[in-house]
């Protein structure tokens, strides 16, 4: 049995906001090789944990589950955000390190 994921999703490049980022998401691994459909091409397997996933409000219950189900995981802790506060004045400051481009 390979080991689930617990991690949480990190934010969208397309997306500004932080929204859907805060559950963390309990993700199955593989335990099968995807094999090609000889007739229609497609990838697939008989492993319909992989497509599995479940979403917790805290890591805390997502590490429950997976001790009270006895499924072996890996927590993976999300990266700190670095927020560098910006302005708009700054692009007209005397002592900017930048070139002007405009």
């Amino acid at each position: 049995m390979t080991r689930a994921r617990i991690f949480q999703q990190p934010k969208d490049s397309a997306q500004s906001g932080h929204a859907n980022t805060q559950d963390w998401i309990l993700h199955y691994g593989q335990t099968e090789q995807r094999q090609q459909d000889p007739l229609m091409g497609w990838f697939g397997s008989g492993d319909t944990r992989s497509q599995l996933v479940l979403r917790f409000p805290s890591r805390e219950d997502a590490v429950a589950y997976a001790e009270r189900q006895g499924i072996p995981y890996d927590i993976e802790l999300p990266t700190p955000r670095i927020r560098r506060p910006k302005a708009y004045a700054d692009n007209f400051r005397y002592d900017r390190r930048q070139n002007w481009t405009h």
